[in-house]
């Protein structure tokens, strides 16, 4: 059957095209270049798609997910042509597109990731992004479906189901969120059957001092909070119901003092080691579908400075992360389930992309709410999306030295 090629679309005309112009503004051309050299895979000579114009791709695909390869690169090339005086921009291949992004691979876009999603709000601006002087961060994991293709199926495994196994292969990815911006801090990706924390520990060198760091109950093991800790961030962390936390001291507040203990080492090493918490339980009553315990651990000890109801209510802002998924799956890829990438490597890349394309249009909500101190989740995440896509550089270099782009707010 035949199949027709999709375009960005009638409405898509050359107010539509680069938005890469503000890409560049949060990754900026000089670090995407110095990346590109690092790994071998930039370009040595000039060509009609040039590797810096590949790194922007990379995070364009997410931002026109309806759009076929050579229509998104027509939108990212756009400013190619205004550089070079030329009519239109340079028309490329499918497969052309696809070798620069083999050439180019994973690596750098991680990296770019690694460098460019830095936090975002600013203690005096935004204080509802910290407590007690920490910044406000949370770590949680999803998964999203790939091509059905064998690469991706022996890469990153399939589901299962009463049948057998699912119709897609999955990948599993933990990301690091600032909670206020829902700016992504840090992203790993591996297969479907990852472990939570084997996908987390690449991103704890993102945790550092002055932050407050929010898990679920997956994440509350002797080993985990060690390492954790170690970055000199703050823990407070959702701990199972049944795990044994004997009561050292009762606190003013209602919370207690404990201990975790290393496992499978003689009883004198494990308290020698044991790391001392603090324990808070508590209920949300009148909520039908609430349990009736909850419990936390914090490295926040003093109850003076982080009282145990104000770290309790603190803790639902975890909840934030599930919409930063939201807004990956649902409002930036306009709910299409399955990535493009037919092979391992690619959707690597095409995550990270996803990443920093996601990055980009927080980083254009994040300018307007702080210009206008209007409150972030106030603003409209999809019609920033929107108004990125339809963002039209003054300058026509590529990447842009325009003025600060626009930061009109779309509620």
């Amino acid at each position: 059957m035949a199949r027709t090629k999709a375009v960005l679309g009638s409405g898509a005309r050359l107010a539509d095209f680069l938005s890469a112009s503000l890409l560049a503004r949060v990754v900026p051309a000089e670090v995407v270049n110095a990346v590109l050299d690092a790994h071998g895979c930039n370009s040595q000579r000039v060509r009609s798609f040039p590797a810096v114009a590949g790194a922007y791709y990379c995070m364009a695909l997410s931002l026109y997910p309806e759009a076929a390869y050579e229509e998104v690169f027509a939108a990212v090339s756009q400013g190619l042509a205004w550089a070079a005086g030329a009519a239109e921009p340079p028309r490329v291949t499918k497969s052309s597109i696809s070798g620069l992004r083999s050439k180019i691979g994973a690596a750098p876009m991680c990296e770019l990731v690694e460098r460019c999603c830095v936090p975002m709000a600013d203690a005096q601006a935004h204080p509802h992004a910290f407590y007690a002087g920490l910044r406000l961060v949370a770590i949680d994991g999803s998964t999203f479906e790939l091509p059905d293709e064998a690469e991706n199926a022996a890469q990153f495994g399939y589901p299962g189901s009463r049948i057998g196994h699912a119709g897609y292969p999955q990948a599993r990815c933990m990301v690091l969120v600032e909670c206020a911006t829902h700016a992504i801090l840090g992203a790993n990706l591996g297969p479907y059957r990852s472990g939570e924390w084997e996908l987390f520990q690449p991103l704890l060198a993102r945790l550092e001092p002055g932050m407050l760091c929010m898990a679920d109950r997956g994440f509350n093991g002797f080993e985990h909070w060690q390492q954790a800790q170690a970055t000199g961030a703050q823990l407070l962390w959702r701990c199972v119901g049944n795990r044994q936390l004997p009561v050292h001291r009762m606190l003013d507040d209602g919370s207690y003092l404990s201990a975790i203990h290393p496992t499978g080492v003689s009883r004198s090493e494990a308290m020698s080691q044991a790391i001392v918490v603090r324990v808070i339980e508590y209920a949300l009553p009148g909520l039908t579908d609430a349990q009736p315990r909850y419990r936390l651990l914090t490295t926040l000890l003093d109850p003076q400075i982080a009282p145990a109801l104000e770290l309790a209510a603190l803790y639902h802002q975890r909840w934030e992360i599930e919409g930063v998924f939201d807004e990956l799956k649902t409002h930036l890829r306009q709910s299409r389930r399955v990535l493009r990438s037919k092979t391992a490597e690619l959707v690597r890349q095409e995550f990270y992309g996803w990443v920093l394309a996601h990055y980009s249009v927080r980083w254009l909500l994040h300018q307007g709410a702080t210009r206008h101190r209007i409150p972030h989740a106030e603003l409209s995440f999809t019609g920033h999306v929107q108004l990125l896509r339809r963002a039209q550089p003054r300058s026509g270099a590529f990447p842009p030295s325009a003025p600060e782009a626009s930061t009109t707010m779309v509620r």
